[in-house]
């Protein structure tokens, strides 16, 4: 693999899983969190006015009244992709509704390509029901409909919708990857090449669509030049993320991980840790009392921020994340990487073939092995993995010398 930067902050839980910053729950359907972004609440705003100023008022609530049923149409839509996700046993955190869609935040994408294609149609198929319904019920006015008058206030308000629905079907299942198309592009390949190099064409694939989309936008259509812009940067994240799976497959947790992390104790105080931060470099905590019985990990970060919102005789107990996941020292590091895009932690627990506390696993250690492995592609980790395996034990300070000249 040539040299290239690494866009370290992909490892970066704002970037995995943190929750949708700027946004208003409104309610909770079927376990998973329904959100509305504030920009979507700016947007539909903004159309008002505009629509308020040239045409009055009646025409004014009738295009917010469109846009806000056909993204009730888009939150169908996610939702097809939730349900069927859970039908493979996959969680749904939240969806998020923004001015260029939803964006569902599923746990993680099915293993199986059958089964990620399944879950990449079942959102199109929410379009086509939702379509042949209206169709059912105004066939007639449909059959006659000019797609140019989709924002006549004139026409059927359900008629539009239906109409809106056949575009949001075409539009989905264009192979732009991370689109609805793109995924099924990619589960169609991993059922003959590997994931990570499926996930590589569509991503390319992908982008292509999207500079066609954006050239097009420049014809008279802004919103598809925003598309665009975003369908070309997470069709690049998601090849970026299947270089980092390919990085880390081949190496172990114990070639990254902190073997000597530094330990609070769970009764600490703000105050008291707060003074030995200052004194140390470390971003991450192993928090673990005698008995092993109260565990977790904390940050750097995390304790900072406590200062504003708590006293300083609180304890950090009460702070720390406390562990939902252990890995092993000799799992595989994309075992780590996966875990990391499912959750907020920074850190993970290490445990030895003995099941003891060994160490800790971060983000930041993750994102440290894939730099090394990206500028040098044939360095050997003598910290881990078939190698280490077969060097004798020191202890850590002896193996670092046993290695100097």
């Amino acid at each position: 693999m040539r040299q290239r930067s690494i866009r370290v902050s992909l490892l970066n839980s704002e970037v995995w899983g943190s929750k949708m910053r700027w946004s208003i729950s409104i309610g909770k359907i079927a376990g998973t969190v329904v959100r509305i972004h504030v920009t979507f609440l700016f947007f539909l705003f903004v159309i008002g006015v505009i629509v308020f100023r040239q045409n009055g008022a009646e025409a004014a609530w009738d295009a917010i009244a469109f846009i806000t049923l056909v993204f009730a149409c888009i939150i169908l839509h996610e939702f097809g992709h939730i349900l069927m996700a859970r039908f493979f046993g996959i969680k749904t955190r939240d969806v998020t509704l923004f001015p260029i869609g939803g964006v569902a935040n599923i746990e993680r994408m099915p293993e199986r390509p059958y089964q990620e294609l399944l879950v990449a149609l079942a959102g199109p198929l929410i379009n086509l029901i939702i379509f042949l319904s209206i169709f059912l019920v105004y066939g007639k006015g449909l059959s006659d409909f000019d797609i140019e008058k989709i924002n006549d206030t004139g026409t059927n308000l359900a008629i539009r919708v239906a109409a809106a629905n056949v575009i949001l079907l075409t539009f989905n299942l264009l192979p732009a990857f991370p689109m609805d198309g793109g995924r099924v592009l990619r589960a169609i390949l991993a059922m003959w090449i590997t994931k990570s190099k499926a996930t590589k064409i569509a991503a390319t694939i992908g982008q292509g669509m999207a500079l066609f989309i954006g050239f097009m936008g420049f014809f008279g259509n802004p919103m598809l030049i925003l598309i665009a812009v975003f369908i070309f940067i997470a069709a690049g994240n998601e090849s970026e993320t299947a270089i980092f799976h390919d990085i880390t497959h081949d190496l172990t947790i114990r070639d990254a991980m902190i073997e000597a992390p530094a330990r609070l104790h769970p009764r600490d105080t703000i105050r008291t840790v707060i003074d030995y931060l200052l004194g140390s470099t470390e971003n991450e905590f192993l928090v673990i009392d005698n008995t092993e019985l109260e565990i977790g990990t904390i940050t750097r970060e995390t304790l900072l921020l406590a200062l504003a919102s708590h006293d300083d005789g609180t304890q950090i107990s009460s702070l720390m994340s406390r562990p939902e996941h252990f890995v092993y020292e000799y799992d595989s590091l994309e075992n780590a990487l996966t875990i990391f895009e499912r959750c907020n932690d920074q850190a993970l627990i290490v445990k030895d073939i003995n099941n003891q506390i060994s160490g800790l696993i971060s983000r930041a250690a993750i994102a440290q092995a894939i730099l090394i492995k990206t500028a040098r592609p044939d360095w050997k980790f003598f910290r881990g993995g078939i190698l280490s395996k077969s060097l004798p034990k020191f202890s850590h300070g002896q193996r670092v010398a046993s290695l100097l000249p």
